[in-house]
C-alpha cells in the first residue's frame, strides 16, 4: 500500500500469480473489458518467448468519497514460466493480495502446486508469511475436458483458509466474484493495520460497492462477496448488503 497524505491519495497492489498459462492474464482482460470506461486505465501487456505479463489501473484516481481520500488500484499478473522467476519476485513486491490462478485440468495439477510454493518462497524472501497475505484462489478453465472434479476441489478447500472460485475466465465466469473477494480481504486487511476509516472517515463497504457496480454488478454486496465455491475459515469482516 502506498499512501500519500499530502493529496490522499491510497494506491493499493493486486497481484494475479499461478502457473505458465492458467489464465491470469485472461482474468485481467476481463475485467477490463467489464469495468466501466471511466474507471480504469490503460492495459499495458509484456509479451514474453513464452508468457505474457500484464498491468492496469482500475479506478485510477478518480474514486473518493466524502472523505475525500481517492483510491487506486493497480492490477498485475506474473510470468508464470520458471524462467521467468526473477520477475515474478519482482513484480510480487509489494503486493497487498494476491489471486492464485490455478488450472482445473488434472494433467496441472503438479504445476499449480510447483507455483504455489514459488508464491510461498517469493513471500518469504520478502519476510513476509502467506497465511498473513490476503490471497484467494481461483480454479479456471472448468469448461476444459478431465478437471478435477467439484468434490475433489472442495476437499482441498477445505483444509486451507482461503477461498476459493470457480471460473471459465475466457467467457468472464467467476472473474469479478474472484476479484471482488480479494478486494474484501485485502481492504479489511489493511483498515485492520492502518485504520484507514478512523483516519480519514473513508468508508470501505461503500467503496467496495462502487467498485462492484463500475464492474457491472449491482447485487447486494454480501450476495457478491458469498459467491464463494466453499465457505472459507479465515476471519472476514462483516459487511451490510
Amino acid at each position: 500500500m502506498q499512501l500519500d497524505f499530502a493529496s490522499r491519495e491510497l494506491t493499493i497492489k493486486l497481484v494475479y500469480y499461478g502457473p505458465a498459462l492458467s489464465g491470469k492474464t485472461t482474468n485481467l482482460q476481463a475485467l477490463h473489458q467489464a469495468a466501466a470506461g471511466d474507471a480504469k486505465g490503460r492495459l499495458m501487456t509484456l509479451e514474453t518467448k513464452d508468457d505474457r505479463t500484464l498491468f492496469f489501473d482500475l479506478l485510477p484516481l478518480r474514486f473518493a468519497d466524502d472523505s475525500g481520500l481517492s483510491v487506486r488500484l493497480k492490477v498485475f499478473t506474473v510470468p508464470g514460466q520458471v524462467i521467468h522467476a526473477s520477475t515474478r519476485r519482482l513484480v510480487v513486491q509489494g503486493a497487498d493480495g494476491i489471486a492464485f490462478v490455478a488450472d482445473s485440468r488434472r494433467s496441472q495439477t503438479t504445476q499449480s502446486a510447483e507455483s504455489f510454493v514459488d508464491l510461498r518462497n517469493n513471500l518469504e524472501a520478502q519476510g513476509i508469511q502467506l497465511e498473513k497475505m490476503p490471497l484467494v484462489i481461483q480454479f479456471n478453465k472448468r469448461d476444459l475436458p478431465d478437471v478435477r472434479s467439484e468434490e475433489e476441489i472442495r476437499d482441498s478447500a477445505r483444509r486451507g483458509r482461503e477461498p476459493v472460485y470457480l471460473a471459465v475466465a475466457t467467457k468472464g465466469q467467476g472473474v469479478v466474484e474472484c476479484f471482488l473477494g480479494l478486494l474484501h480481504l485485502t481492504w479489511a486487511d489493511l483498515e485492520a493495520k492502518h485504520q484507514l476509516g478512523r483516519k480519514f472517515g473513508f468508508n470501505g463497504d461503500n467503496f467496495l460497492r462502487q467498485v462492484a457496480r463500475k464492474l457491472g454488478h449491482d447485487a447486494p454486496l454480501s450476495d457478491l462477496l458469498g459467491r464463494t465455491f466453499t465457505s472459507a475459515r479465515a476471519p472476514a469482516r462483516e459487511v451490510s448488503p
